[in-house]
């Protein structure tokens, strides 16, 4: 079941929590596929297994922010690759959503990155998109 997030709205689901198993981009389409999704229905928080696909991609204005460790631990350094870059360098990796932001255009993911067994280290994914961001329910 598909859900389009509407920019002028509530947010329809949250992804606190959510592990990212996959991101692909086909055809201007970038796909980040999540463990869980949260929605309150009838004041029962529910976990659904899910997708966000934002149609009408741009990867050349979306970035990704990599940080040698978690954040608010002392001092730190990092690199910021491209959105495209990541896709194909970290592909075997795991990605958890601390917290999101939606304006406008752009999307914000902040979380922890896990890669190579080693501890994680905080992540910001930014990506903008012109077109319907849609929430994909899997059943």
């Amino acid at each position: 079941m598909d859900f389009i997030h509407d920019r002028h709205s509530n947010i329809l689901f949250s992804l606190y929590g959510s592990k990212v198993n996959r991101i692909k981009i086909h055809n201007k389409t970038l796909t980040v596929s999540v463990d869980k999704m949260y929605q309150l229905v009838d004041g029962e928080e529910k976990a659904f297994l899910g997708e966000i696909c934002f149609n009408n991609c741009d990867l050349d204005l979306g970035s990704v922010l990599i940080f040698n460790k978690t954040l608010d631990e002392g001092r730190f350094y990092g690199k910021s690759i491209c959105l495209h870059d990541f896709i194909n360098e970290y592909v075997d990796s795991e990605f958890e959503i601390i917290t999101e932001g939606y304006f406008a255009n752009t999307t914000t993911y902040t979380g922890w990155l896990w890669s190579d067994e080693k501890p994680p280290v905080s992540t910001i994914i930014y990506i903008w998109n012109s077109g319907d961001m849609v929430y994909r329910v899997k059943k």
